[in-house]
């Protein structure tokens, strides 16, 4: 029986460096269409069981959808996981070479799930989404550095603030426009702005970023987002949960929204109350919101279902 193949591909600008486990196989194409179809036809022909990228400002993605069009698995993952892991084995030696050994190593080890890349349409909203993220970005840099300015360079950072404001507006109208121009996106974005707390711009962001929401289990989508607590046990240490790695964009959003559900919405607020009540720390409360928040919507999500709120006891 032939081992499994385990193939970790390396994406530059110019270059795709492939490296394959436990072949040894190793190769470098250019990163075009004459390179893609190469590599295609080579996996093609090996089977591999899984192919592993990084998901690094979009490099991947011709590779990723080609790949995927064939009928080859592939994941394209954090680039922190795969960092992690390196530290893990005492690897801090950096070339291209190396890296796809690693990203081999690691889908032979993780063997991370496969995932389908995002359509034309999902990726140009994912571009807007993210192209406003970097405007606000650059907006609070400056008013950071006007708050600190005299003088002739006050003027200059007020002109550069005033055209940031109507391209993050401009941006805005181009992200409505995209969704409005799509049904199913509609519905989503009823659904998630039919929460308390969910805004225009949170409803963008998980359109965008997690397409995958209502179509995971409620350990899934806390996983994918970074919300599931974690044990962070050592020495007399215990019982302490932490929360990290997952979609940052969307958590951070999400932190956000928890703060303002956890004062306005009646249902959660209730439910941060009485984590506190039970001497829970504020931060692990919040983070339970959190965590609510986006399984209730997945829920939302897979039944179609607009948020519902509760009724009021007849009794009061």
């Amino acid at each position: 029986m032939a081992a499994e193949l385990y193939v970790g591909i390396d994406v530059s600008k110019a270059e795709l460096v492939v490296a394959m486990r436990p072949a040894g196989e190793r190769m470098t194409l250019s990163n075009d269409r004459a390179g893609i179809k190469r590599l295609v036809g080579r996996l093609g022909e090996l089977k591999p069981q899984l192919v592993v990228v990084e998901a690094t400002g979009g490099l991947q993605r011709q590779v990723v959808a080609a790949l995927w069009l064939a009928g080859i698995a592939v994941a394209a993952v954090n680039p922190s996981w795969v960092r992690n892991f390196a530290k893990g084995r005492g690897v801090m030696a950096k070339t291209d070479r190396k890296d796809a050994e690693l990203l081999a190593l690691f889908a032979e080890r993780e063997r991370p799930e496969a995932r389908p890349p995002a359509d034309a349409e999902t990726q140009a909203l994912q571009d807007l989404v993210m192209r406003r993220e970097q405007l606000l970005e650059m907006q609070v840099a400056e008013k950071q550095r006007l708050a600190r300015a005299a003088g002739t360079m006050r003027k200059e950072l007020r002109h550069h603030l005033a055209y940031l404001e109507g391209r993050i507006k401009q941006i805005e109208e181009e992200i409505d426009k995209t969704v409005r121009r799509s049904e199913a996106w509609r519905r989503k974005r009823e659904i998630v702005r039919s929460v308390p707390g969910f805004g225009r711009h949170f409803s963008a962001m998980v359109l965008a970023k997690v397409p995958e929401l209502g179509t995971l289990n409620r350990k899934q989508i806390g996983a994918l987002i970074g919300v599931a607590p974690m044990p962070d046990d050592s020495g007399s240490r215990h019982g302490r949960r932490i929360i990290a790695g997952g979609r940052f964009e969307v958590r951070n959003k999400l932190y956000m929204c928890a703060m303002v559900a956890a004062h306005h919405n009646p249902v959660l607020k209730q439910f941060y109350e009485r984590l506190v009540a039970r001497a829970k720390p504020k931060k692990l409360a919040l983070a339970a919101v959190m965590r609510k928040l986006i399984v209730t919507l997945n829920a939302m999500l897979k039944t179609n279902s607009l948020w519902r709120p509760p009724c009021p006891d007849p009794s009061v």
